[in-house]
């Protein structure tokens, strides 16, 4: 068994310059995909990550701006990827924003934009990409929902409604790819420990006048039962087994991956 199963794959990463995408793109690189990485900025340091990550991992990494919010921009994503490396075999739906508020105060245009980044660009960029998968005759499309694409909590209502709606999205692209050898599954985490959230914790303690293991178990963690944050890593290996033979036969369902907060 090779250790690169994914060599001469080619792999997409949506919002993947940081946190959970870059984890998952560095987990498909790592295996011998070729990958782009993605966000809305195009800066040096960008291009310079796409080629620090090539050389950590051996294979082809290159950074490919877009705006998820822009349902052209996604698309020109998809095809500009496909142009650059020469088709599409992985397509991983990471990119997402959050904002909490009320529903009546819940500002509209943050409401537009979460459910054009969280869910639209999904859309966008599966409709470009399925075909070029069919086209090759295999395929792997990866939608990263969450524990509130299952479940809800308060002044999240854009947000989960967006990522309810990816876990919708997946189940009918699944069905309209079935057959074909090209499988389409979600990803729920719950809490993940990204620099982002890293970030969140001293101001956490601060408010709550607790310490760090306090606050990250009983505050950050009350709903997740594990009381221990899932990984970027642990979040880009069950995308890699998702893209493995293994899970050929995986498509249409979510595989949560949130401490048993669902279970509750």
């Amino acid at each position: 068994m090779t250790d690169r199963p994914l060599s001469g794959k080619i792999a997409l990463v949506t919002g993947s310059n940081s946190g959970i995408g870059l984890g998952i793109a560095r987990s498909l690189a790592a295996r011998g995909a070729a990958v782009a990485l993605n966000s809305f900025t195009d800066r040096k340091e960008d291009h310079d990550l796409a080629a620090s990550l090539a050389a950590e991992t051996g294979s082809d990494v290159r950074y490919i701006p877009a705006d998820m919010s822009d349902g052209a921009d996604c698309r020109r994503y998809v095809e500009k990827a496909a142009e650059a490396f020469g088709g599409v075999d992985i397509l991983v739906n990471n990119a997402g924003i959050q904002h909490v508020s009320p529903i009546p105060d819940f500002p509209v245009a943050m409401w537009d934009r979460i459910i054009a980044i969280n869910l639209n660009s999904a859309f966008h960029t599966t409709a470009i990409a399925l075909p070029m998968m069919r086209a090759k005759g295999w395929g792997r499309i990866v939608n990263i929902a969450s524990a509130h694409g299952l479940t809800a909590s308060p002044f999240k209502s854009a947000y989960v409604a967006a990522k309810h709606g990816i876990v919708g999205l997946t189940k009918v692209t699944a069905l309209e790819a079935a057959g074909q050898h090209i499988t389409c599954n979600a990803i729920c985490p719950g809490y993940v420990l990204t620099p982002l959230v890293e970030a969140q914790i001293p101001a956490t303690m601060k408010e709550y006048g607790k310490d760090r293991e306090t606050v990250i178990r009983d505050v950050m963690l009350a709903r997740q039962p594990s009381k221990e944050f899932a990984t970027v890593e642990q979040i880009g290996g069950t995308v890699a087994f998702l893209c493995s033979e293994d899970a050929a036969q995986v498509t249409g369902t979510t595989i949560s991956v949130d401490g048993g907060w669902t279970a509750l």
